[in-house]
């Protein structure tokens, strides 16, 4: 488990430097803009590897028994998490009504996958998603007005396309890459 708490930290970590602006800007004084970048890929690389073989090598520990709504709710609310996720950096109207998407989406797969698994890796994992995607909602909502773009329905098209082709992949490797088979 411990492999697995050091990618969390690790990946975590890293993202939440940008939110402590004096920070951010001390390490691309030091670093340089790129310096920093890649000091941001390595480490995030790092820690999703970490993850990764420490979700393969986790013990498993059954915490509590899923509730049966749960599948369902994640066959539906999964596929509007990666819309909101695709939505982040495109110009349309869920980027501008939504502000944060990509936060809100993380949020909606980590606690739909929460509910869907009650095992002790899985709560870690999925927890630890969950509450950083709140924390930087949060963060988010408290800096400046998000920036004016003109809406471009052609964007929120894409998203949504976007969104449902890749839920409709990870539907099909969902066992292969996790083990678990979802229909």
């Amino acid at each position: 488990m411990e492999i697995l708490q050091v990618g969390l930290a690790l990946i975590i970590g890293i993202h939440l430097v940008p939110m402590i602006a004096p920070l951010k800007i001390g390490l691309q004084a030091k670093l340089g803009a790129n310096g920093y970048r890649g000091m941001f890929s390595i480490i995030s690389l790092i820690g999703l590897g970490l993850i990764i073989w420490g979700m393969i090598v986790a013990p498993h520990i059954q915490v509590f028994e899923p509730q049966p709504w749960a599948r369902s709710a994640a066959f539906v609310l999964v596929p509007i998490a990666l819309i909101l996720v695709a939505s982040a950096h495109m110009k349309g109207l869920l980027r501008a009504v939504f502000r944060h998407p990509m936060m809100i989406g993380i949020l909606i797969w980590a606690a739909v996958h929460l509910a869907v698994n009650g095992d002790l890796a899985s709560i870690w994992l999925f927890g630890a998603f969950a509450l950083y995607s709140l924390v930087s909602l949060i963060f988010g909502f408290l800096r400046a007005e998000p920036p004016e773009f003109e809406i471009k329905a052609r964007h929120d098209f894409m998203a949504i396309a976007g969104g449902l082709v890749i839920s409709l992949i990870f539907v099909f490797l969902h066992p292969v890459l996790f083990g678990v088979q979802i229909l």
